[in-house]
C-alpha cells in the first residue's frame, strides 16, 4: 500500500481532480473574458450532439487515429523483423529510425513542414524525375495522408524496439523445431514468432491509438485544421474552442466526449484481447 501510494496520489493530483474540474466547465457557460461564469446543466452536451462540426471533426480523428495505428504499426514490425536478422550495420540502422523519437516535436515538424511544402524538397526530388507533386497541406486529398505520413516517422523508432524486444524472447528452437518439419519462414512467422508476441502488439496498438487520438502540435503547425477542415481532429476542435472562441464550456465539453471515445477504444482493445493474444484466459 505504501508502495503504491505515490502513483495513487500522482493519478488523483494530476489525472481524476482535473478531469472532475473539466466535467464541473462542462456544465456551465463560461467565458473568462467576459467574467461569464453561470450554471446551464446539459445545455453544452445538447449542443455536441447536434454540432456537425464536432462530429466531423470525430470522424476525421478515428480516420487519422486508425491511417497512423495501421501503418505504424505494419512499419515498426516490419523494421524489427528486418533488425532481428542480426545483419550487418544494424546498430546504425536502429539509430536512424529511433532518432525522430528523441527529436522535439517542433523541430521535427518544422523541417517536414519545409519538406512538403509545394516548392519543398520532396516536390523537388519529384520534378527531378519528372512528376508533378501536389501541394501536401494544401490539398484537402492529401493534407490528412500527409501528416499521417510525418507522425509515423515521428514515433515508428519506439514501437520498433517494442517489437525488436519481443521478437528476441522468442523461443528459437520452436523455430527450428518448425523448420526441421518443413515449415517455410512465412509459416514459421505466423504459426509461431506472430502468435508469441502478441502481447506486445497488444501494447504498441493500444498506445498508438491513444497517441493518435490525442494529437496535436502537428495539426497546429502544419494545416491549422485545413484545408478547410480536411484536417481538424477533435483535439484541435477543443482548442479552437477554448482559446479563440473563449468558450471553455463547450470545450470542456468536447473534452469530456473525447475522454469517453478513448476510453471506449481502450475498452474495446482491452476487452478482445483473449480472443488473439496469446496466454490470454
Amino acid at each position: 500500500m505504501v508502495f503504491a501510494a505515490p502513483a495513487v496520489l500522482g493519478v488523483t493530483a494530476f489525472g481524476l481532480i482535473p478531469f472532475g474540474y473539466v466535467i464541473w466547465y462542462s456544465l456551465h457557460d463560461w467565458n473568462p473574458l467576459i467574467g461569464q461564469f453561470h450554471w446551464v446543466g446539459a445545455a453544452n452536451f445538447q449542443r455536441l450532439v447536434t454540432d456537425p462540426v464536432v462530429w466531423g471533426s470525430l470522424w476525421t480523428t478515428l480516420l487519422f487515429a486508425g491511417l497512423l495505428m495501421v501503418l505504424n504499426v505494419t512499419l515498426a514490425l516490419a523494421l524489427a523483423v528486418l533488425l532481428d536478422q542480426r545483419l550487418a550495420g544494424t546498430g546504425a540502422f536502429r539509430a536512424v529510425f529511433f532518432s525522430p523519437v528523441v527529436v522535439s516535436t517542433v523541430a521535427w515538424v518544422l523541417i517536414w513542414n519545409y519538406l512538403v511544402a509545394s516548392n519543398g524538397g520532396i516536390n523537388g526530388a519529384l520534378a527531378a524525375i519528372g512528376i508533378d507533386g501536389p501541394n501536401w497541406l494544401r490539398d484537402p486529398a492529401w493534407a490528412l495522408v500527409t501528416v499521417v505520413v510525418i507522425q509515423v516517422f515521428k514515433s515508428v523508432g519506439m514501437n520498433m524496439v517494442l517489437f525488436l524486444a519481443a521478437l528476441q524472447t522468442v523461443p528459437g528452437e520452436l523455430k527450428e523445431a518448425a523448420r526441421l518439419d518443413g515449415a517455410r519462414p512465412g509459416r514459421v512467422f505466423r504459426s509461431i514468432t506472430l502468435p508469441i508476441i502478441t502481447p506486445t502488439i497488444l501494447l504498441v496498438v493500444m498506445i498508438t491509438t491513444i497517441g493518435a487520438m490525442d494529437v496535436f502540435v502537428p495539426i497546429q503547425i502544419l494545416t491549422e485544421g485545413g484545408p478547410g477542415r480536411s484536417t481538424t481532429v477533435i483535439s484541435y476542435l477543443l482548442y479552437r474552442t477554448a482559446f479563440e472562441q473563449q468558450d471553455f464550456g463547450y470545450a470542456s465539453a468536447i473534452g469530456v466526449l473525447m475522454f469517453l471515445v478513448l476510453f471506449a477504444l481502450a475498452a474495446l482493445q482491452w476487452g478482445t484481447r483473449k480472443k488473439w493474444v496469446h496466454d490470454e484466459v
